[in-house]
């Protein structure tokens, strides 16, 4: 049994939370991985160290003071480190950084420094052995993870030490500079540790008992999910639902490794069990998320279906101004093209000129549109979802204005209008969730 914990900065913010961790991990011995984000904010008025990093960094290029941000930071460090009377001479790695600063440093290197330092004090307060991700996570200068050699460089450090606290967040190129990840990406690195090590789970500790069935802020609330898949998650995450980074899934997916997503304040909550597949069939839907900001380009031409290539000759034109595709709902002579207004809106009437003078085909285009996904791997069983969403939209007099569904009828995508938007989700989620 092995199990990597990845821990999230809000676990991390303060000595407080860092005694919290400490009892999560010794409490089970198959935690034997822990990845470390960085120092995260104490409350919201307070910033991440990671954010500090990135401002240093930006002081140092344009040639501005920065003394009162490094104090900030150091005293952050320092604190954590005094407080718990961690074993650990965090103020000569402080100090060293300090003489590195100039104006032509790493921006990568800095900022991973926040993963680096948090890492450190980690190591030493749980006693466990403290390895570089520059040591482990190799990257081609294309950007892809080198995955036999990471696999091979993970084995080799837990076979030799048996415990290890990792930062997140940053790997490295072949020549040993310092690669960042995108934003969340310590989610990432506990999950490429998941798979080189074929742990048995990945847990993932945050500030949230795990996945919730709608956004906190639409709906009072809102359940938690017990299991959902990956297959689920995938399609919630895609339509805004904020819970892992999106690359995380997709290293433990292929060994079927279960992610937990656990909240560090909450640790006795069994929180979301994220798996190939779930055996539990009593919720029929099992989360409802959404996005803003869509548009829509209708598209009519008489005989439209027997004119061979009309759909992809029209999608090619949409291709050629990089504009991303959302959805295509259909009709015989006519169908609509849903994309982000973000990206139609400097090219909408040059889109839709082109269109019709191409394809000879009767363009509108309308604007302000919301879409709104309800998923749920259990829905392909039951008979009527559709019919529970009309009755709820429709006695509130909400217009359906797109209505889509997945061949897996794993999702339906319902399309209102952005004013509709946040009724929508909370009378979707009364009709089908409460």
């Amino acid at each position: 049994m092995l199990a990597v914990t990845k821990f999230g900065g809000s676990s991390l913010s303060n000595a407080t939370q860092f005694s919290k961790v400490k009892n999560i991990v010794l409490s089970d011995p198959k935690r034997k991985i822990v990845v470390c984000s960085a120092l995260g904010k104490r409350d919201k008025s307070d910033t991440k160290i990671t954010d500090l990093l990135y401002i240093l960094h930006a002081h140092l290029k344009f040639s501005v003071p920065y003394q009162d941000i490094w104090t900030m930071l150091y005293d952050r460090f320092t604190g954590v480190q005094n407080e718990l009377g961690i074993d650990y001479d965090i103020k000569s790695d402080l100090d060293a950084l300090k003489n590195e600063l100039n104006k032509s440093i790493s921006e990568e290197y800095l900022v991973s420094r926040g993963e680096y330092l948090t890492s450190k004090l980690m190591a030493a307060y749980l006693g466990y052995h403290w390895v570089d991700a520059k040591d482990l996570l190799r990257y081609n200068y294309d950007g892809k993870l080198d995955e036999q050699l990471t696999e091979r460089n993970v084995n080799l450090a837990f076979s030799k030490y048996g415990k290890i606290v990792v930062p997140g967040f940053y790997g490295a190129y072949p020549n040993g500079s310092i690669k960042l990840l995108s934003r969340g990406g310590s989610d990432v690195t506990g999950a490429i540790l998941a798979r080189a090590l074929n742990a048995t789970i990945y847990e993932n500790w945050t500030d949230v008992s795990g996945v919730l069935s709608a956004d906190p802020r639409l709906v009072k609330s809102p359940k938690a999910i017990k299991e959902i898949t990956y297959a689920e998650l995938r399609e919630l995450s895609y339509m805004g639902a904020s819970v892992l980074h999106e690359e995380t899934v997709f290293p433990v997916q292929q060994l079927n490794i279960p992610i937990n997503l656990r909240n560090t304040n909450e640790p006795e909550n069994p929180g979301t069990i994220i798996r190939e597949v779930c055996e539990d069939s009593t919720q029929t839907v099992t989360g409802i998320a959404g996005k803003k900001d869509f548009c829509a380009f209708n598209i009519f031409k008489d005989h439209m279906s027997n004119e061979v290539g009309f759909m992809a000759k029209t999608l090619d034109i949409f291709k050629n101004y990089e504009v991303s595709i959302e959805h295509v709902p259909s009709g015989i002579d006519s169908f609509s093209v849903v994309v982000p207004y973000s990206q139609a809106e400097k090219c909408q009437y040059e889109l839709a000129t082109e269109i019709k003078k191409e394809l000879g085909a009767d363009v509108t285009f309308e604007k302000d549109l919301a879409l709104v996904a309800v998923v749920g791997r259990n829905m392909a069983k039951r008979a009527g979802i559709c019919g529970k969403i009309f009755q709820a939209l429709g006695n509130e007099k909400i217009n359906v204005r797109l209505l889509a569904q997945g061949p897996a009828e794993l999702n339906i995508i319902i399309g209102v209008s952005a004013s509709d938007y946040e009724k929508t989700i909370a009378l979707l989620y009364d009709a089908l969730i409460k």
